[in-house]
């Protein structure tokens, strides 16, 4: 920052998020602890709201002594109830306790004194207990109230209805009808509206109320999930010269092209179509390695498959990775994948963003806004998803074509830096933050 720019007035700023890991659970931060760190350092006074049971660990978790110390900014914990489950009842319950009881938390400090009254709430939303919540206290302490959307909820849940899809669409309002009139009536509520992806923005944007006249002029704001690009070098940059010679060798057994899957092994998650894929490219001679990082009920499965795999082909599972060994994963492999299943309605997972800062070239099935970005910056191939041929012919065709496949990781990269870079979309986040007040 130049001496010529001014820092704003400090704030007291509070982030109400549970399901982000807090300081001492891992690196590299992520969305909330990246906000709260920039926030920190430009002279405001940060709270983040979280919750005692971890949703990624799913484990009790405490307070790191000392993170005022380390962090400049301060977390509070919310008791909550464990769930094991991340569709269940307990979960439910969960988020209930979470929303009750910062609710009272928060009413209680601030009217004893021990808390500042904030300028701004921003609560993340899922779930809705705490945006919930949030709006409540932002209209009592004359705060101002920001909700943060970063998934579709309840249309996620659609998918997890019994029946043929068809019966899903006519009995989803009947099951999910409740949950969609709290969140029209949260972001009624909204003072601003900041979202993890446009399409995300667009969509809480369209299921507004009609009569709600203050929908289309709430201040809004995308800031993507993203990664820390410093974390990986630059993808290498192949002679025209290296290219020919690959090109004339053909594809060379001993060098297999690598390619890695990042991320839970769940239904949302197009891991059979995967191990289809897999046996395909080793039935066609196809040397590829794809490795597979992360953990879920379709592990055993994964396993299994790589077992019995034959042919030129090997399929790879290192469970859940540390931080390091992740990064040292993705720097030395060619391709990441993106196999989230359309029907999620996921937008920009994480593991794409990793993906283009590691300089991997794209395998995606997602369409809409992460297939316009692939394609506008010549980073990868899609595939449709729960076909398994067209994801063993993307994958073949990097491996047959040294030149795509280096200029797609060069794409996947300036990709990175053109709307991944953490270091400069969260500090644009947080000087938005201040311009709503």
């Amino acid at each position: 920052m130049s001496r010529a720019e001014q820092l704003p007035q400090p704030l007291t700023i509070w982030i109400v998020n549970p399901f982000d890991d807090i300081p001492g659970e891992g690196l590299p931060p992520l969305r909330y602890w990246s906000l709260a760190r920039i926030l920190a350092a430009r002279g405001h006074d940060v709270t983040w709201w979280s919750a005692t049971w971890s949703h990624r660990r799913k484990a009790r978790r405490d307070v790191p002594l000392g993170i005022r110390e380390d962090e400049n900014f301060a977390v509070r914990l919310v008791a909550v109830r464990p769930y094991e489950k991340n569709v269940s009842l307990a979960r439910i319950a969960s988020h209930r306790d979470f929303g009750r009881t910062f609710e009272r938390l928060a009413s209680e400090g601030v009217a004893s004194g021990q808390l500042d009254r904030p300028d701004i709430i921003l609560a993340s939303f899922p779930p809705l207990e705490g945006p919930e919540a949030a709006a409540r206290l932002a209209k009592r302490l004359d705060a101002l109230f920001v909700c943060d959307v970063q998934d579709l909820w309840p249309e996620t849940f659609e998918r997890l209805l019994p029946g043929p899809k068809w019966l899903r669409g006519l009995v989803a309002p009947l099951f999910l009808g409740g949950m969609e009139k709290r969140r029209k009536a949260v972001l009624a509520a909204a003072d601003a509206i900041s979202a993890t992806s446009q399409t995300y923005l667009d969509a809480v944007a369209a299921k507004a109320a009609p009569a709600d006249a203050t929908a289309a002029s709430t201040p809004s704001h995308v800031c993507n999930l993203g990664a820390y690009l410093q974390e990986y070098a630059e993808p290498p940059r192949l002679s025209p010269a290296e290219i020919d010679a690959s090109l004339e060798a053909g594809p060379d057994a001993s060098q297999p092209v690598k390619c890695v899957y990042a991320g839970s092994l769940e239904a949302g998650q197009d891991i059979d179509t995967l191990i289809t894929a897999a046996r395909l490219l080793g039935s066609a001679g196809t040397a590829a390695e794809i490795h597979v990082a992360g953990t879920g009920s379709l592990e055993p499965r994964l396993r299994s498959a790589a077992e019995g795999l034959r042919g030129a082909c090997r399929l790879v599972v290192h469970g859940l990775l540390g931080r390091r060994d992740y990064v040292d994963l993705l720097s030395k492999a060619d391709i990441g994948l993106v196999l989230v299943k359309p029907e999620t309605r996921v937008a920009i997972p994480n593991k794409a963003c990793d993906y283009a800062a590691a300089g991997l070239a794209l395998v995606n099935s997602l369409p809409g806004e992460l297939e316009r970005l692939v394609s506008e910056h010549q980073a990868g191939l899609t595939y449709t998803a729960d076909d398994a041929a067209s994801l063993a012919r993307a994958i073949a065709a990097f491996a047959s074509d040294r030149r795509l496949l280096n200029d797609c990781r060069q794409g996947s990269r300036r990709l990175a830096e053109a709307v991944f870079d953490r270091e400069k979309t969260y500090l644009q986040f947080a000087k938005w933050l201040e311009a709503s007040l």
